[in-house]
C-alpha cells in the first residue's frame, strides 16, 4: 500500500475520470490510488489528488485546486499563518494518519495543512 503524501496539491471536480484522463494524457502521471470520491495521481514525488468536492462548489469565493502541505504541529503553523499575514479557519479533521486544518495564504490562496502521527 501506498503511503499518503506528505505535499502535493487537491483539485475538487465534479467529472474526476475525465480530470484524471488529462493528467494522466498531458503529464504522464500515474494513478497510485482510486477510490469513488478520489483518484491520486503521481509523478516524479509530486502527488495530486483530484476529488469530488465535499459541498456544491460555490461560483465564487471557492478554489477548486488546493495546495495541501506537511507541518510539524497543526497549532503552531496557525499562529505563524496569522502572524504572516494569512487566516486559519476552524476545524480539524483525522483519520488514521494525519489530522489535517485549513488555512489561507497572505493572498487568500487555501492550503490544507497535515500533521502526521507518528
Amino acid at each position: 500500500m501506498n503511503k499518503p503524501a506528505k505535499n502535493g496539491a487537491l483539485i475538487h471536480s465534479n467529472d474526476i475520470k475525465a480530470l484524471t484522463n488529462f493528467y494522466k494524457e498531458l503529464f504522464s502521471m500515474e494513478v497510485t490510488r482510486e477510490i469513488s470520491d478520489f483518484i491520486s495521481l503521481e509523478r516524479d514525488g509530486f502527488n495530486i489528488i483530484i476529488h469530488i468536492p465535499p459541498i456544491e462548489m460555490p461560483q465564487t469565493n471557492f478554489n477548486p485546486i488546493k495546495l495541501f502541505m506537511t507541518v510539524d504541529n497543526l497549532d503552531t503553523a496557525k499562529v505563524r499563518a496569522q502572524e504572516l499575514g494569512g487566516q486559519s479557519f476552524e476545524g480539524e479533521w483525522s483519520n488514521p494518519l494525519f489530522t489535517v486544518c485549513n488555512i489561507a495564504d497572505s493572498d487568500g490562496n487555501h492550503i490544507q495543512l497535515r500533521e502526521f502521527k507518528e
